[in-house]
């Protein structure tokens, strides 16, 4: 019974640690970008954009990377799964929370600048148009960008995303101090969205984009926010996954099970010194016994 009480603490802590961490990760990054369209750029631009969702992805990972691990990423708890970082059952309790993260951090947005909304747009809510502030909340992709191209810059910006993580928490590689790895994490979305934002504005993440885009639809925005641009939704939300796999499976491959392994045969010097330690306490002490009986 205790046991599996403290099961439910345990996961219930998890959910709460995820739901908060997603939920900081949208507001610092959907804040950034409605600060700048809704100042018509007067008060934030591209760069600021970038910064607020580094800065974000970086505070949400320290918010709940003690309990949960800050996944925070729906394609990230998945490779996880894979690599065997992260029990199944776990992944639907994880998503769940992100998703309720990410619309909780959109509603916060929202409500923080509603009245910039309203004098933005006239109280029109829109996806398309001269004051369309969809783009917002999710992504959408640029006149250029064809589905399949969509689709593969998706696989790859979340398969750098993904790798990259792996490499800084993994303890057999160089790894990140610890304490480190948020800043670090926070940082590969910088370098994200500074070489490879052109497209669709690198989502790389199901729950940041599906979450709020959901919340836009119920606000005021209506469904045109699925039906936009040749039903373009699934791309950022099916996309991320299919990377994570990819980079997942890469990474062990081609480095992971690479890793040198410490041969069980062969004592270490440490253990070797601790083993002729223990031999001389041994004598030690039948010295000290033979003593007192000599004495007797």
């Amino acid at each position: 019974m205790r046991r599996r009480c403290a099961l439910k603490h345990g996961i219930c802590r998890e959910f709460l640690a995820e739901f908060l961490g997603t939920f900081v990760l949208v507001l610092f990054g959907c804040g950034s970008v409605a600060q700048s369209v809704l100042s018509r750029s007067q008060l934030g631009e591209p760069l600021t954009v970038h910064i607020g969702f580094s800065v974000g992805l970086m505070m949400g990972v320290y918010v709940s990377g003690g309990v949960s691990g800050g996944h925070v990423n729906p394609a990230v708890s998945l490779a996880m799964v894979i690599l065997g970082k992260l029990k199944i059952w776990k992944f639907p309790i994880y998503v769940l929370a992100q998703f309720l993260g990410a619309f909780a951090g959109a509603a916060t947005v929202f409500g923080l600048y509603y009245d910039a909304f309203m004098d933005f747009t006239s109280g029109i809510l829109s996806v398309t148009g001269i004051n369309a502030t969809g783009h917002i909340f999710a992504s959408y992709p640029a006149r250029h960008l064809s589905v399949l191209g969509g689709f593969i810059d998706q696989v790859v910006g979340t398969g750098m995303l993904v790798l990259c993580i792996l490499a800084i928490i993994d303890g057999g590689n160089i790894g990140a101090p610890k304490g480190i790895e948020p800043l670090a994490i926070g940082l590969i979305i910088m370098a994200i969205g500074v070489s490879m934002g052109l497209n669709c504005g690198y989502p790389l993440n199901p729950a940041r984009d599906l979450g709020p885009r959901l919340f836009t639809a119920v606000a005021g925005w209506g469904w045109e926010v699925f039906s936009t641009a040749g039903y373009w939704w699934w791309i950022p939300v099916a996309g991320p996954m299919v990377g994570a796999v990819v980079a997942a499976a890469l990474y062990f491959l081609l480095v992971e099970m690479h890793h040198k392994q410490a041969d069980p045969q062969k004592p270490t010097e440490e253990e070797e010194e601790d083993d002729d330690e223990d031999d001389e306490d041994e004598d030690s002490s039948l010295k000290d016994k033979y003593e007192m009986i000599i004495m007797n």
